[in-house]
């Protein structure tokens, strides 16, 4: 009896799939994103034999050219091509799990972005004076120290790297060789957990597939000093899929102590406000579809 109320379920499942993968906003939806992954790893990965033919100016020009249709078709798909409420749906409301991961990726991702940013600090700052002697005449007594509130800018612009080792990751790099990409990856992610469109989430999932592949295909052409350099100490210290050296090297302790606290925590409570007012379907809408 069980298996008889599953199957239209099931059913159902199996031919919203098959709807969505056969439908034009799906196309929409991954096409344009596959185009500028397959145009930026054909292009750089043939850089040196393209540019011997072209010429260089020859070669970013074409390189360009590709780039700004791949990135305006992404652009032109979400705007024009894949409703709001693109069928199949999933969902009225996102349900509790979808909410957590939204909020676990979105909170994971603006944090890494907002390290970018100069370290937030309280404006006002309580500075203590050191001890006095009194004078070298009289028996030595010293004074209690004392101390005076300061005002202080909210942004430390002092750089941390500075004077480190390049083949020592610091910061963010021990998340991932490439931080950038991936915090955008992770913060579409949360957006993708909310939606209940199926080509909408396809769309907004893309960017984490841009972070893997073509941050792996960087360093690929990085390790053989195309377009760049990456050392084997460095390498071997850290990773493009994020937390991997974490896990396999350690660090944590250092990680703990090289991000910016008030950024992190303004970034999760952004993301917080975020996926508490984000996730639902208007019902009008889901009746219109049954």
């Amino acid at each position: 009896y069980s298996l008889m109320l599953l199957a239209p379920s099931a059913n159902w499942i199996t031919m919203a799939t098959s709807a969505a993968i056969r439908s034009s906003s799906m196309f929409w939806a991954a096409g344009g994103w596959t185009f500028f992954i397959a145009e930026n790893l054909i292009l750089s990965e043939n850089r040196t034999y393209l540019i011997d033919q072209l010429g260089d100016s020859a070669y970013h020009a074409v390189y360009g050219i590709l780039s700004t249709i791949a990135t305006g078709s992404i652009g032109y798909a979400y705007l024009y091509k894949i409703p709001k409420n693109a069928p199949p749906l999933l969902w009225n409301a996102a349900p509790l799990p979808a909410r957590i991961a939204a909020w676990a990726f979105l909170s994971l991702g603006a944090t890494m972005a907002s390290q970018a940013l100069p370290k937030l600090q309280i404006p006002v700052a309580y500075v203590s004076s050191p001890p006095k002697e009194e004078n070298i005449t009289t028996p030595s007594t010293v004074e209690p120290s004392s101390g005076q509130w300061k005002v202080q800018c909210p942004f430390d612009f002092t750089d941390s790297k500075a004077g480190r080792s390049q083949d020592e990751p610091h910061g963010l790099d021990r998340i991932s060789r490439h931080p950038g990409l991936w915090s955008m990856g992770f913060m579409c992610l949360g957006q993708a957990s909310l939606l209940s469109s199926v080509p909408q989430k396809v769309w907004w999932s893309f960017p984490a597939i841009v972070a893997l592949v073509g941050g792996a295909h960087s360093d690929s052409r990085y390790r053989r000093g195309l377009g760049g350099t990456l050392s084997p100490e460095y390498d071997a210290k850290t990773s493009n899929v994020p937390f991997i050296a974490l896990v396999k090297n350690g660090g944590w302790n250092e990680l703990a102590s090289e991000v910016k606290p008030l950024n992190a925590l303004l970034a999760t409570s952004v993301a917080t406000a975020y996926v508490l007012r984000r996730g639902r379907v208007p019902s009008s809408v889901m009746s219109a579809i049954r």
